[in-house]
């Protein structure tokens, strides 16, 4: 069986930065997703929000992952 993959796809603006995910978020995928905040956290914005219509799945993994990227995005 197929799993379906985490895609990112990020949408700017000068107001925030959008990332629409699809797929699943777990301990597979998690670190595609950090680095991703990561990169987008290189410069300065306003606002990132985080679009989860998408998301088909979510393990602890990747709520643990959530909520450190949460923390970091705040620092």
């Amino acid at each position: 069986m197929d799993r379906p993959e985490l895609s990112i796809a990020v949408r700017r603006t000068p107001e925030e930065v959008v990332l629409s995910l699809a797929g699943e978020i777990d301990m597979l995928t998690g670190n595609r997703l950090v680095n991703a905040i990561t990169e987008v956290l290189t410069e300065p914005t306003p606002r990132i929000t985080l679009d989860l219509a998408g998301v088909t799945f979510c393990d602890s993994t990747g709520l643990g992952t959530l909520v450190v990227l949460s923390r970091k995005a705040r620092d």
